[in-house]
């Protein structure tokens, strides 16, 4: 397979070098262009600085996803996007700046006597057919920057290897010439339901654009296809009949456009790319049912074509709605520190690209638009199905953008516990072992962590029902949340030997940040029960969670320090008390004052220079963590330190995957997992 596995240990032998174009807001490890779904997941890997045209983009876990463009200026050819290799000869377009948004990355490179900007944009909308739709654009645009017009055309092709985590896999293909010019790309053997490495072994792949005069296609070997364009300036409308696997004379599905004679005023070509299954996730059902679940856009659009049509058709409202939110991520995060605002535009593409939404069909075979699920790929760690404790880190970005889908991605969860088919008393860790099949755990032997999950579903409950007016889902599934209550009742306050969120540091007994999950999640139901009119119960969880909080603030005091310990006993142990943020997001005011003026004091001492260590065990951290412990700081300083530090790491050039949540404080480098959607944990401070 051909890889683009950049190690970061060989960046840091060499003196960090900026890049040579202007980046904004900073140039990241590694840069989003088309990110909207697990298995839609395209990226510029970026060290010290890696112009468009100066490697191949790859699939979020490394793997080369062949990505090329070529603009001929007045016959003479430049490429501008990914790294071919032909025999005909081509310069290489200078890029010129870098910029990315929440929603869009933006290249501007120099070809000649023209600018090329282009731009990659992943719509982030609040309709949810728009929303479920795994396509995104490429709009390629160029203008004279001499006073004088030049004859253009722009040239285009994705390779097989977007569809299949394997190269030996047989491919077919197939082009649609309607108001559209669509390539189709489909594994010959697909297997449903299945992945190699991460990616998708079903579905298909289309590369698209609108059908709208002077455009050409063509399929074929890369070299004779990329070769055709670079000689005649166009494409020869033909598809090569031999169907083969990925990696036998690599094929490719090329479009072409004239642009004709371009002036100062900028003409563009649109593309799109997009990944299409059905169904896109197995659910689980009483009686070992398995539901096939589809994309909600089905719901409007009966074949991909129209889709893909609407698509294309939509850009200028999709970019209208996409600057709207750029605009307003800006504004609200640039209110809290200016190095704000970069660290959430780059991770709102990534969480919320990790993210499926579904429907079901109805006895009589319709869309059931009222049964809306939402499936999280819990990417790079352990692949599992809506994993509670990834989506409560992720949550503050669906109670910033849309928190409905707070309670569609909580659904599937309620609804199978609710079945009675998981035999554990306490919260279940996630809806399946494997993305995308949601097959939960009959068995009770998924990943235990019952303080961290059972807490996290009653906050994040409350949460979702609180910002939406909608208690539908606390009324319908009260008995569930009462008894995971019991069971922090049991053991939070004093948490068994256990895993906490942070599964990759072990497990440990008397956990003090666990136990701060565990009475927050008390408290939550004292209000949930509140809201369902169980006045005597709300006020019995409430006297509990406040009886705990005064017990728990004797068990945790360290005698050699002014901080709180990372386990009781253990005085000379610390760590980030990032659970406290249930308590702010909420506003209980459980825990007093002075327990987050002490561990503002001690975060003061300790940082090093990309933050905080998550604990004394080790000197890594935690991205969502530090963000979250900003968040519930009580000097606007210590809180600005995490912000910069973060900032710091995500800049430094030492890194090239998807913004990584664990890194080392001291050396600035990831220590395991990529594009996860926990990210979304770094709207913290935008929610309360």
């Amino acid at each position: 397979m051909r890889s683009q596995l950049f190690a970061t240990a060989v960046y840091a032998l060499h003196a960090l070098a900026a890049p040579s174009w202007t980046t904004t807001p900073f140039n990241p490890p590694s840069i989003p262009l088309a990110v909207r779904s697990p298995y839609l997941s395209a990226w510029l890997g970026q060290g010290q600085g890696t112009a468009l045209n100066g490697a191949w983009s790859t699939f979020w876990a490394g793997q080369t996803a062949a990505w090329t463009g070529f603009v001929k200026v007045d016959g003479e050819s430049y490429s501008f996007l990914g790294a071919p290799a032909v025999p005909e000869s081509f310069l290489q377009a200078t890029q010129k700046s870098f910029e990315f948004t929440s929603t869009q990355s933006i290249f501007v490179l120099s070809a000649g006597p023209v600018d090329v900007t282009v731009t990659f944009l992943s719509p982030i909308e609040t309709d949810l057919v728009k929303l479920s739709t795994p396509l995104s654009y490429m709009d390629v645009s160029v203008a004279s920057t001499d006073g004088a017009s030049h004859s253009v055309e722009v040239y285009s092709d994705i390779s097989a290897e977007w569809l299949s985590g394997s190269d030996n896999w047989n491919v077919q293909w197939a082009t649609t010439t309607t108001d559209i010019l669509s390539h189709a790309i489909q594994l010959t053997s697909p297997a449903v339901y299945e992945e190699i490495d991460d990616q998708t072994q079903y579905g298909t792949v289309y590369y698209s654009i609108l059908n709208s005069g002077k455009v050409t296609y063509q399929i074929g070997q890369d070299i004779l296809v990329r070769g055709g364009f670079l000689n005649n300036s166009a494409l020869d409308n033909k598809v090569d009949p031999n169907f083969r696997a990925v990696s036998d004379s690599w094929p490719v599905f090329g479009l072409a456009k004239n642009l004709g004679s371009v002036s100062s005023t900028p003409a563009s070509v649109l593309f799109s790319v997009g990944h299409i299954r059905d169904p896109v996730v197995e659910y689980i059902l009483p009686g070992n049912v398995k539901q096939a679940r589809s994309s909600y856009f089905w719901s409007k659009y009966s074949t991909a074509a129209e889709l893909i049509s609407f698509f294309l058709n939509d850009y200028s409202s999709a970019l209208a709605t996409a600057n709207t939110l750029d605009a307003k991520v800006q504004s609200d995060a640039a209110k809290i520190s200016p190095d704000y605002p970069g660290i959430v535009a780059l991770s709102i593409r990534q969480s919320i690209g990790a993210n499926e939404l579904t429907i079901s069909k109805t006895a009589s075979g319709k869309w059931n638009t009222s049964d809306v699920m939402l499936f999280m790929k819990e990417i790079s760690s352990d692949g599992n199905l809506n994993t509670v404790d990834v989506m409560f880190p992720a949550s503050p970005i669906f109670l910033y953008l849309l928190p409905e889908l707070g309670q569609y991605v909580l659904e599937p969860l309620f609804r199978y516990q609710a079945s009675g088919l998981y035999p554990n008393k306490w919260s279940i860790h996630d809806m399946g072992a494997h993305y995308p099949k949601g097959l939960g755990h009959p068995d009770g032997l998924d990943e235990a962590m019952p303080v961290v999950q059972c807490g996290n579903m009653l906050i994040m409950s409350l949460a979702f029902a609180r910002k939406t007016g909608d208690n539908s889902q606390l009324i319908r599934y009260h008995a569930l949340l009462d008894q995971w209550t019991q069971y922090l009742i049991s053991d939070s306050l004093i948490p068994a030997n256990q895993l906490s969120t942070d599964d990759f540091a072990g497990t440990l007994a008397n956990q003090t940040n666990l136990a701060i999950k565990g009475i927050v999640g008390i408290r939550a139901m004292a209000e949930i029960s509140q809201i369902l009119g169980n006045n005597a119960t709300a006020a019995n969880y409430s006297a509990i969670a406040g009886d705990y909080v005064t017990k728990w603030q004797v068990y945790s005091a360290s005698t050699t320090g002014a901080h709180l310990t990372l386990a009781y006993g253990e005085s000379a142990t610390w760590g980030l008390s990032y659970n406290l943020f249930g308590d702010v997001l909420l506003g209980f005011n459980l825990f007093p004052a002075s327990v987050y003026e002490e561990q503002t004091a001690w975060y003061k001492t300790v940082f090093n220079q990309y933050g905080v260590p998550l604990d004394t065990r080790h000197t890594y951290t935690k991205s969502d963590w530090s963000i979250w412990t900003s968040a519930i700081v009580t000097d606007t300083t210590v809180r600005d330190q995490f912000i910069t530090s973060l900032k710091g790491y995500i800049s430094n050039g030492l890194n090239t995957v998807p913004f990584s949540d664990l890194f080392d404080t001291i050396t600035g480098q990831v220590v395991g997992f990529q594009a996860r959607p926990v990210v979304g944990g770094h709207l913290a401070l935008l929610v309360i």
